[in-house]
């Protein structure tokens, strides 16, 4: 009985460590926020003229794709939610995604003093090139300068078929 118990946890654990392999990602890169001249901010200020840009290749473009967005930001972000343009070759869209709860409670991961929130920005998206494929990353806020924004990440993952 012993024995099938111990077997049956194995059997788990393995499932789960081959089930969590994520090789359907393409292309996963974080940016830290910059001026608008391109010089790296080191007090959490993104300008509302700073355009993060991400190029990547596309390696089969026969498949779709899911385009989530990161954003890592501090706890001086002062507004519940973040308005962002995001655009690559096909598609611009403006996109409102919320940080917190209405009580102030921030949603994402807490790690080392920042929070990574994931915004989805669409599934089956098609990318026609194999190389020249970008996004585009901008604030659309009303304020000049957003405080409290560290860095802007991109996650391409393989869409199933």
């Amino acid at each position: 009985m012993r024995v099938k118990v111990i077997g049956y946890w194995l059997l788990v654990i393995v499932s789960l460590a081959f089930s969590s392999c994520r090789n359907d990602i393409v292309y996963s890169q974080f940016h830290s926020i910059s001026y608008p001249d391109g010089t790296i901010t080191s007090s959490e200020n993104w300008h509302m003229d700073s355009v993060v840009r991400f190029d990547f290749p596309i390696p089969d473009t026969t498949f779709d794709y899911t385009v989530t967005i990161y954003l890592r930001h501090t706890e001086r972000y002062p507004y519940q939610n973040i308005w962002l343009f995001a655009g690559d070759s096909l598609h611009r869209d403006t996109i409102n995604s919320f940080l917190a709860d209405d009580r102030g409670r921030w949603y994402g991961n807490h790690q080392h003093g920042l929070i990574e929130t994931s915004v989805f920005i669409g599934e089956n998206r098609h990318f026609s090139r194999i190389d020249s494929n970008y996004i585009e990353i901008q604030h659309a806020m009303r304020d000049t300068v957003l405080h409290g924004i560290m860095d802007i990440g991109v996650e391409i993952v393989k869409s199933e078929k």
